[in-house]
């Protein structure tokens, strides 16, 4: 068994909580470094837009092979969150005042990284008045003027159920909208204790609502002592607010002040659930140790697209599943 050494600056409430130790990962899990020009031009054009990326703020193990492709998931309105989920890496406190030049910033780099999918994800937002949902809209308007070929992909929080915050970013027309259950209900008071998991199920719904056409998305982790049986309710509750997209992923324990991996799931496990999931009707699904929500976005918008052009239910001929 190995440990992490704790950053006690990024997560100031977690100081007084007790170290887990960091279970080794399994050979599946591992990902080899991957550095390239692209990489590093990637990185510059972040840096010299003075943006943030969930790449780097969450240490997601897909960095690599991302940003190698010039593809990384932007992170507005600043990289402190207002919460402190017991999974998440990205740092906990006050937040500053939002940036009104962010949404022009983020346009050009898109521009620049020449992107024909982008996704934008946040921190929450707790102390806005609509949770950051106007910030949002902006964001998804200038990337339509700077990079009008470019489709959009939105990872929200849930706007801590802020009347009309929904409706304001729905309005910007996002291709995708995304929004992450993270875990079985059951996790909620000790992993992710500032949300509600039946209001994110609303919250996907009322996407669709208001607007058909969107393709819905969320994802979850496995690996937190979550039973088989509460993931198979999972998906039927997603599929009953009509989301279209799921992804399915291995938590990793970010430091030993996070909640712990309970267990490694085997990959044969995640086949099994990406099976399952195409039989209660997705039109997509992900299911991966590694996959994370934004990992190959821009290959499955165009997976989403081809399934509900061919009218497709099951699209596990798409994904090459036998």
């Amino acid at each position: 068994m190995v440990t992490l050494i704790d950053n006690t600056i990024r997560h100031p409430e977690k100081k007084s909580r007790l170290d887990t130790p960091v279970v080794r990962k399994p050979d599946w899990i591992r990902v080899k470094a991957t550095w390239s020009d692209k990489y590093s031009k990637t990185r510059a054009i972040v840096k010299g837009s003075n943006l943030h990326t969930v790449c780097e703020e969450a240490s997601c193990p897909n960095i690599g092979e991302c940003w190698s492709k010039r593809h990384a998931t932007m992170m507005i309105m600043g990289d402190i969150c207002t919460r402190a989920c017991a999974f998440c890496n990205v740092r906990t406190g006050l937040p500053v005042p939002l940036d009104p030049h962010e949404p022009k910033k983020v346009g050009k780099a898109v521009a620049q990284l020449g992107l024909r999918h982008v996704v934008i994800t946040s921190v929450d937002r707790d102390d806005l008045p609509d949770g950051g949902a106007q910030h949002f809209s902006d964001v998804i308007n200038e990337i339509r003027l700077s990079a009008p070929e470019a489709t959009i992909e939105i990872l929200t929080p849930d706007f801590l159920r802020k009347r009309g915050a929904i409706e304001v970013v729905v309005q910007a027309k996002p291709d995708v909208f995304n929004h992450n259950l993270e875990t079985v209900p059951s996790n909620y008071l000790s992993i992710r204790p500032g949300a509600r998991y039946f209001h994110s199920l609303r919250l996907l719904q009322q996407v669709k609502d208001i607007e058909p056409h969107i393709f819905t998305k969320s994802g979850i982790m496995l690996g937190l002592g979550e039973k088989r049986e509460e993931v198979l309710q999972l998906m039927d509750d997603l599929r009953s607010a009509n989301v279209d997209f799921l992804t399915i992923g291995q938590y990793l324990q970010p430091t030993r002040k996070h909640a712990a991996v309970e267990r490694y799931v085997h990959p044969d496990e995640f086949r099994s659930y990406e099976r399952i999931g195409y039989a209660k009707g997705f039109l997509l699904v992900s299911s991966s140790p590694l996959t994370r929500s934004s990992y190959h976005a821009d290959d499955d918008f165009e997976r989403l697209k081809s399934a509900r052009l061919s009218g497709q239910k099951n699209t596990e001929q798409i994904r090459g599943i036998s």
